[in-house]
This record gives C-alpha cells, structure tokens and sequence, in this order.
C-alpha cells in the first residue's frame, strides 16, 4: 500500500514538474516573440523614415518657396527624431553605430536650425546648400543600405535576436549578415563624414572657440594633487589616486579619486590652466539642519575661493536633503546663463557634495556686449500683464538656434506658480517662458 502511495505521489511530482516546465518554457517563448516583433518593427520603421528621410530632403533641394521650406525643414527635423528613436530601440548597444546616430542627430540640429529662423531675411547660404546637397547623397546610400539589410532579413527570415545573442557573446561564427549590413552603413556614412560634410554647417556647437579661457600653460602633478586636496578638503596624510586622460582627448583632464571610512569622492580638473570641471562626493545624508538659505551662503563661500569670480544664483532646488544650486557669472550688469555653475550641498551639515563647471569652463570669456535697443519698460509691455513681476535683470542666453542673444529676464507669478520670461532685448521678441520647480510634494 505504501509503496503505491509514494509512487502515486512521484507521478504527480513529474507531471506537475512538467507542467511547470511546459508553462515556463511557453512564458520564455512568448517573451522572445515579443522581442522579436519590437526590433522588427523598429528595424523597418527605420528604414521606411529613411526612405522618407531621403524624398523630404530631396523635395526641400527643389523648393523655391520660404512659405514651404521652413515646414519642409521642420518635417525632415521631426523625421529624424523618429528615425534616431527607432535606432536606439534596436539591439545594436555593442555594435559600433554612432557615425550613423551622428547623422541623425547633425541633420535634425540643421534642418531645425533651419527651421525656426527667418528665411526670408536669413535665407540658406551656399555653404548650407552645399552641406544640404552632400547630406542628400549621404541619406541615399544609407537608404539603399539599409533595403539591402531589409531584403536578406525578409528573405533568409533573419532573426533580431540571433544579433543580439551574437553581439553579447562575440560569436564570430554566427550569421551575422545584419551585423555586417550595419556595419556597412557606418563605413558609409564614415566617408561623408570625413571628407563631404561641412562640420562648421551641420550645428552641432556653436562654440567654435570652446575653452579658450584654458591657455597654453600645463600644470604638473603635483599641482594637480594638491589642487584636488583642496576641492576635497582633505590633509595632507590622506591618499589620492591620480590619472590622465589619454592622448587625443578633446580636453585633456587629471582624474583624482579618494576614498575614507565615510565618504569616497571623484575629480577632474583641465591639464591646462588647472580648472575644475566636476567634484562629487558619496556619502551617507542625514536629517536637514540647515535651511537653503543657510546652503546657499555655503554654495557662494566654497565657489567664491575656487577663481570663478562674481555669481549670481539664478535657481534653487532642494531634494531630499540635498540642495542644488545653479549660479552665473556677471559682465558688468548683465549675467551670462551659457557659463552656469551646478553646486550641491548637504544639508545636514553644510558640506560641499558636488558640482559641474564645464559650462563655465568651455564657455567663459570676454564678451562684447551690445547695448539694449528695447527699454525695459518696452520689454515689460511684452510680458503677459496677469503675471506679477518680482524681478528683472540682463543677460546673454542661448537661443533655439544656439546663438547668444541679449534679453531681458523678468521673474514673476502667475497664481501660485514662478515663471521666468526672456525678452529679447533687441527685438522685443519673447524667446523663452519657463515654469520653475516647486518643492517637490512626499506622498
């Protein structure tokens, strides 16, 4: 009798144990199929913007009219954007397709440049059509390309998922005939990149002389530690670990990192000139003890010995028990938002927990400052009349095209929220509103 019973109760493991399996093996599959479908879907979605990519682009070249170029423009910016999404959706993290991204990313920053400035005033140089007409050839061959890769993947009935299987384990041995036709998009687009796309048109930076405050003067590594003993407020008996960065980087940099009992920390400074770019220090945040107020006196107190001269603080934050900081230079009157100084404090205690000046430090430099040709009282009739104006002040801002402009920024309230207003202090034209951030609410 017993040993029926237990053979009764075996039976029942192995088919629940199989049933078990059966399920866990019909769950993976559809996960998988999921999968599957999604890079599917965002592989031909990308191939069908780029053909569209390529006719939009095709159609602005033969416009004359500005009515219709500049929603042309605004089209192929849109397109661009959709197509870029479709790529970061597909599995190719560890496959080298940035030169490709680039494109996208260049040829929305140009056409949306483009876009939103006067045409009738402003029209397409011949340095634009030119770098237009090269970005025309370029997106036809990434269009033929990618139909090359569509068709082998809809005739061999490839698999998104054998790509991604075959790039986690670097298996030379796959088929990895996507793989290749990707990789043969990139070495096309590499060649336009390197020899028919004018960089200076494509809108990338409109900071052609990013850095100049840096000079020609190298410091040593010893200067380099004692520099970063005194971002970290540290003595002289604590270890530093110190590196560079390697050749042909953009800016060189010293890295110093330390680590005690209760907090670690991480560095860079510029090789040249000396200049901090970022601090961050890890470590445990207790209960707040200090107001912001109290932090922001801190804030100004810690930048103050750090050679970034005068700042103004143009917003608060406060997270937890962290305050953040974002603090402009000023020329004269007027405060100069491109070179802003991020800062955050603890405020249990006051201590320093970070910032980041590469703002500062690629931008900063002598500006020559126009003088306003709209008064402020002018400017102030552009400003919506239910907003309550607290303050007023200039400064130079980007605007959505990358260039510095001077405007006037009024900061008021609407019912019970803050707005800053940017009027631009030549034309009176309203170039920004922003909403700032309130204390967030704990639910």
């Amino acid at each position: 009798m017993f040993r029926w019973i237990l053979i009764s109760l075996l039976s029942l493991t192995v088919v629940g144990v199989s049933v078990w399996g059966y399920q866990e093996h019909q769950e993976k599959n559809a996960i998988l199929i999921q999968a599957e479908n999604d890079y599917q879907r965002s592989f031909h979605d990308l191939t069908y913007y780029m053909d569209l990519l390529h006719d939009k682009i095709g159609s602005s070249l033969a416009m004359n009219s500005r009515e219709q170029l500049s929603p042309q423009l605004a089209e192929i910016w849109r397109i661009t954007s959709l197509a870029h999404s479709n790529v970061g959706q597909l599995p190719l993290t560890l496959l080298p397709f940035n030169k490709t991204e680039e494109f996208l990313s260049q040829m929305g920053d140009f056409s949306y440049k483009a876009a939103v400035r006067d045409l009738e005033k402003k029209p397409l140089t011949n340095d634009e059509l030119q770098t237009f007409e090269a970005l025309y050839e370029m997106s036809s061959d990434i269009e033929s390309e990618l139909r090359k890769v569509q068709n082998m993947v809809l005739n061999e009935n490839l698999r998104w998922m054998d790509v991604q299987l075959a790039l986690v384990n670097n298996d030379e041995q796959a088929d990895n005939t996507i793989i290749d036709g990707f990789k043969t998009v990139e070495k096309t687009v590499e060649g336009y990149s390197e020899g028919k796309i004018n960089a200076s048109m494509m809108g990338t930076s409109s900071k052609k002389d990013g850095y100049s405050m840096l000079g020609s003067d190298k410091i040593t590594e010893d200067e380099a530690v004692t520099k970063m003993r005194r971002l970290f407020d540290l003595d002289k008996s604590a270890e530093i670990h110190v590196s560079k960065t390697g050749d042909g980087a953009n800016v060189p940099l010293i890295s110093a990192s330390f680590q005690d009992e209760n907090r670690s920390g991480y560095a860079d400074i510029t090789q040249y000139g000396g200049y901090p770019i970022t601090l961050m220090i890890n470590r445990e945040v207790n209960e707040s003890k200090i107001s912001l107020h109290e932090a922001t006196n801190k804030a100004k107190d810690y930048l103050a010995g750090k050679d970034f001269g005068e700042l103004a603080l143009i917003e608060s934050n406060q997270y937890d028990h962290v305050g953040v900081f974002h603090f402009v230079p000023n020329q004269g009157d007027v405060w100069i938002y491109p070179d802003a100084i991020q800062i955050k404090v603890a405020l249990d205690d006051g201590d320093i927990l970070g910032f980041v000046a590469k703002d500062y430090v690629e931008n900063h430099r002598e500006r020559t400052i126009e003088e306003p040709e709209v008064s402020e009282e002018e400017a102030r009739t552009k400003v919506n009349p239910n907003l309550k104006i607290q303050e007023h002040h200039l400064a130079i801002i980007e605007d959505d095209t990358g260039e510095e402009v001077l405007v006037y920024v009024f900061l008021g309230t609407l019912g019970n929220d803050t707005y800053k207003i940017y009027i631009n202090a030549a034309s009176g034209k309203e170039e920004r509103v922003e909403k700032l951030k309130q204390a967030e609410i704990k639910y």
